[in-house]
């Protein structure tokens, strides 16, 4: 065909589809259409309930590239690549004609349509990758006369088409934007053009030509790949470049998420020099095509329903494509696939600022920088603040260096990274302090703005601005000259350097700032910019993301047991209040940590252990003020008048139900504890006896011990009797578990329960249960422990303890998480009578449980906890979440019941509300994503279908409000 003139489809109806079936295949069948933009393809429901697809060439298209695709397909499977294979007609012809129509039969392929799936995980982003790259391994020796054809998807004759078809674009603008960014793309593509191998290629592999199939993970990956009209010779990359570029559509503000795609093709078809700095000039190239060619469409072929509802996605693309600029983008690519940068800016043979030597003091505005403590990076003004200080401490210069993260740019309840990586240096000068500003290298000398340019002949330029810089005029100069002089004489002055490649696109950034960039495009960055450390006689202080480093680092010396969160962990270094940081400054909305019950790094907890550690550090055994005014303090929040009036301090809350049991045991004389099934209460030998959870262990009911017993767990919507009013039926099965026990001698001891079933995801009990079973075993001479080591500290809202929820007194309480806030406190709380009976099984210490320290943490929780309103918190915020939950129930059919009270909430995920399939897989993977989004959130349950919400009891409404609205996002994204 002729460049740039677009195809008008064939003019057939579904009735002439329904014909050729039944002519040409001797099938009948009902034909519904399915899209193109040159072709008709139809699908033929059969009688017998099967399916094919029925294609109708353009006439443009003739036997030979026919034939190759046939071929193409037989390579293919020979390969392992799945295709649906073309089937024969009546004549036993792969091809049949119908009223001068070439036309073919395929397999039906089964699946979803990956086009309209939104968003894209990044192990399905890599698969794509690793699909391209075994297509053209496939492909590779396939030898054909119908591969050398001319057709306008070519990426080799990609830019005139652009130019050829732009004008059937009626908007001015993105005409406009279409042709400068090929004309860019071209101009880059032109310098490797030549190095580029050619070998046939699919050269349409993309969402739209493959479908999707759901797996266990609940994603839908990349299945079977389809319509090879546009097969031909074409640059291998090409294949690779068409693909990637599909995959910007489905998350276009994040464009490079797609070098997972990339990097996945070159794993495992390792890309050259030249073809990995084709890459994104193909992408944007291929972009530009898109819209131009989608415009064309509608102007040729206005009818085509097809075309028009591409022409938005297409959009999208190309926006994504030229969101990030051209020369950055190619530099992201060389460093994914680990081509390594040109050579560095020359070497210094002065330092830039000789009278300064000495008084520059770098300041620290990083993520575990202690001048952040306490909230403090929040604060607008926060880096003036820090350079104050620094000028106050006598400082004549303060440094915000080059390639430091700053925490001090971090952005809360933001789905989207904020800039925190400067890519240059911000040198603020003291009043009173000037320089001269010496050249460190020769080259010329450009006036810009409020500063200059020295630009060297290896393709590095040093840039210098200030309000406070006076210039010589553009020359050339030698190393050590004089350039310009920088002076505060009126008031602290900011001078700005940075030192970038030539080709390195041009930031926005104030004249008195650096210029920033957000964490995703910090490896190019590093390659376009260098840190200017060098010429003025700093150390360096750039970082990278360490995460990768630390995730190896960790995978090293851990045990496989112990946990870990995320497919793609961040690296957490700092929390404040109910943020979590990573060493990037990405902020996250902590939705799950309950041990910092006050919120991270609370200044009261700080400035008490900091004080104790000062003072002293001794166990209980000695004498001191705070033992006793803590213990009397947790006494007092027990239920007035109730027998609970003494307290027993440990370091855990696995250690407290430890001791719980053998309270009981030793107060009754029995052995016996009736836990539930479900549950989780510790990791020692004891609370992990009565740890009944599947979901923690596999073989938990297996394995218990015989003094344990499991009764059945009274869940109202899992469990074996489900409905509000089941107390009534799950208290007989108790009583009958207890009259066995009792009839083999086993009389309980105790009956320990979660006083809101936690591991289950904050189901609340029925109502009347607990009280009827506190009720049952009292009767029979047993204790009631209630395990509050999770729902108990205010946590409820309404209530201080989860068990006040149901009206009822334990006879032993079991305290821990948030008692020290992030300080390991746990303990006990029971009467002295059931107390004093250790003592038959001797003395009772532990050597950090009440020491001073532990101790004056605790009374410090407990004093922030009143001043906060921290348990009045819990209750109005865990209310607007557990309301925006139910609406988010309303509209997205795997949203099922919401449990919980408070900030003790759990969000169950279902498949069928009717059945209650537990929608695990899916529930996973909204945690990666909530994650992506800012929001830190994870499973529980034995079934993982739940999400956890029991985060620091401050949480706000703002957000609270992101949380609702992320998971709104996300549960709109295909699930």
């Amino acid at each position: 065909m002729s460049v740039g003139a677009g195809l008008v489809r064939p003019d057939v109806t579904t009735e002439d589809a329904e014909a050729i079936a039944r002519e040409c295949y001797g099938v009948e069948a009902t034909a519904t259409e399915l899209g193109s933009n040159q072709d008709r393809n139809f699908v033929l429901h059969e009688a017998d309930g099967g399916r094919s697809v029925l294609r109708v060439d353009n006439p443009v298209f003739g036997d030979e590239a026919r034939d190759a695709q046939h071929a193409a397909l037989e390579a293919y499977r020979a390969a392992g690549v799945r295709v649906p294979a073309v089937l024969a007609g009546i004549d036993g012809r792969l091809t049949q004609r119908w009223r001068g129509f070439a036309v073919r039969r395929s397999e039906y392929a089964e699946g979803e349509p990956l086009v309209d799936a939104g968003y894209l995980a990044p192990v399905v982003l890599a698969e794509f990758g690793a699909l391209a790259a075994a297509s053209v391994s496939a492909l590779a020796d396939l030898r054909h006369p119908g591969l050398d054809r001319e057709q306008m998807w070519d990426m080799r004759v990609a830019y005139d088409q652009v130019r050829a078809l732009a004008g059937a674009i009626d908007d001015d603008g993105l005409r406009r934007r279409v042709l400068s960014a090929a004309d860019e793309a071209q101009a880059a593509l032109a310098v490797v053009a030549s190095d580029l191998p050619v070998q046939p290629i699919h050269g349409d592999l993309t969402d739209d030509n493959v479908t999707g199939i759901r797996g266990a993970d609940a994603r839908l990956h990349p299945h079977v790949v389809l319509d090879l009209g546009d097969l031909g010779l074409g640059w291998r990359v090409a294949e690779l470049a068409v693909c990637a570029s599909s995959m910007l559509h489905h998350e276009p503000e994040r464009p490079l998420r797609v070098l997972d795609t990339i990097a996945a093709f070159h794993d495992r078809v390792p890309l050259r020099g030249a073809e990995a700095e084709a890459v994104w000039p193909l992408i944007v190239l291929r972009a530009a095509l898109l819209v131009a060619s989608g415009w064309r469409q509608l102007a040729i072929d206005g009818a085509n329903d097809y075309a028009r509802d591409r022409v938005a996605g297409e959009q999208a693309i190309f926006d994504a494509a030229t969101a990030v600029p051209l020369a950055e983008a190619v530099e992201h690519v060389l460093e994914r696939v680990g081509i390594a940068p040109r050579v560095g800016p020359p070497q210094p043979t002065h330092g830039m600022l000789p009278d300064l030597a000495g008084a520059l003091v770098v300041v620290d505005a990083g993520v575990e920088s202690a001048e952040l403590d306490a909230g403090r990076w929040m604060d607008v003004d926060v880096e003036a603040c820090l350079v104050a200080d620094a000028h106050a401490r006598g400082a004549g210069v303060a440094v915000l260096p080059y390639g430091a993260f700053r925490l001090t740019r971090a952005a809360i309840d933001s789905a989207k990274p904020a800039a925190t990586w400067p890519v240059e240096t911000e040198l603020h000068l003291a009043p009173g302090r000037e320089s001269r500003v010496v050249a460190p290298w020769g080259g010329e000398v450009q006036e810009i703005g409020a500063g200059l340019r020295l630009v060297a002949d290896d393709g590095w330029v040093l840039e210098v601005r200030s309000t406070g810089l006076r210039r010589c005029a553009g020359r050339e100069v030698g190393a050590g000259e004089e350039i310009a002089t920088v002076a505060s004489t009126d008031g602290p002055v900011v001078l700005v350097i940075g030192v970038r490649r030539t080709d390195a696109p041009r930031l926005d950034a104030p004249v008195d700032g650096a210029a920033l960039v957000t964490p995703d495009r910090v490896p190019a960055w590093r390659r376009l910019a260098a840190d200017p450390a060098v010429l003025l006689g700093i150390p360096s202080l750039a970082e990278h993301d360490e995460a990768q480093d630390e995730l190896r680092r960790r995978e090293r010396i851990f045990a496989s047991a112990q946990e870990r969160y995320y497919e793609h962990p961040p690296q957490i270094e700092r929390g404040w209040r109910h943020h979590l940081i990573d060493t990037t400054g990405r902020t996250y909305v902590d939705m799950v940590n309950n041990v910092a019950g006050l919120g991270h790094a609370h200044p009261l907890v700080a400035e008490a252990a900091s004080r104790q550690l000062r003072t002293l550090a001794t166990n209980s055994r000695f004498l001191f003020r705070d033992l006793a005014e803590y213990s009397e303090r947790l006494i007092a929040l027990m239920p007035r008048g109730s027998a609970l009036d003494t307290v027993l301090l440990v370091n855990s809350g696995s250690e407290a139900v430890d001791l719980a049991i053998r309270l009981a045991q030793a107060a009754t004389a029995r052995r016996t504890v009736v836990a539930l099934r479900e549950a989780y209460h510790g990791w020692t030998m004891a609370s992990d006896a009565v740890t009944t959870s599947a979901y923690d262990n596999p073989f938990a009911l297996e394995t218990r011990p015989d003094w344990v017993h499991v009764a059945d767990v009274p869940n109202r919507y899992r469990g074996t009797y489900r409905g509000g009013d089941t107390a009534a039926r799950y208290l007989a099965d108790l009583d009958a578990d207890l009259d066995r026990l009792a009839a083999e001698g086993r009389d309980a001891a105790a009956f320990l329960c979660e006083s809101v079933l936690g591991n289950a995801g904050g189901v609340l009990l029925p109502e009347g249960y607990l009280a009827g079973a506190y009720e049952r075993v009292r009767a029979r001479g047993g204790l009631c422990i209630a395990d509050e080591v999770q729902v108990g500290f205010g946590r409820m809202g309404s209530t201080f303890w989860g068990f006040e929820q149901s009206g009822v007194v334990p006879d032993i309480v079991t305290i821990a998480k948030p008692m020290g806030n992030g300080f390991p406190i746990g303990g006990v709380i029971t009467s002295k009578r059931i107390a004093d009976a250790l003592s038959s099984q001797g003395q009772f210490f532990s050597s950090a449980g009440g020491s001073t320290l532990s101790c004056r943490v605790g009374i410090a929780v407990l004093d922030a906890m009143e001043a906060d309103g921290l348990q009045d918190n819990a209750r109005v915020i865990g209310d607007r979440l557990a309301t925006g939950f139910r609406e988010l129930a309303r509209r997205h059919p795997l949203v099922g019941p919401v449990h919980g009270a408070g900030l003790y909430l759990g969000v169950e995920l279902v498949r069928d509300r009717e059945t209650m399939e537990p929608a695990d897989a899916e529930a996973a993977a909204i945690c990666e994503r909530m994650r992506e989004l800012g929001v830190v959130v994870l499973t529980t349950s034995e079934r993982s279908n739940v999400l956890k919400v029991k985060p620091p009891l401050c949480l706000t409404a703002e957000s609270a409000d992101h949380v609702l609205a992320s998971l709104d996002r996300v549960l709109s994204e295909g699930w």
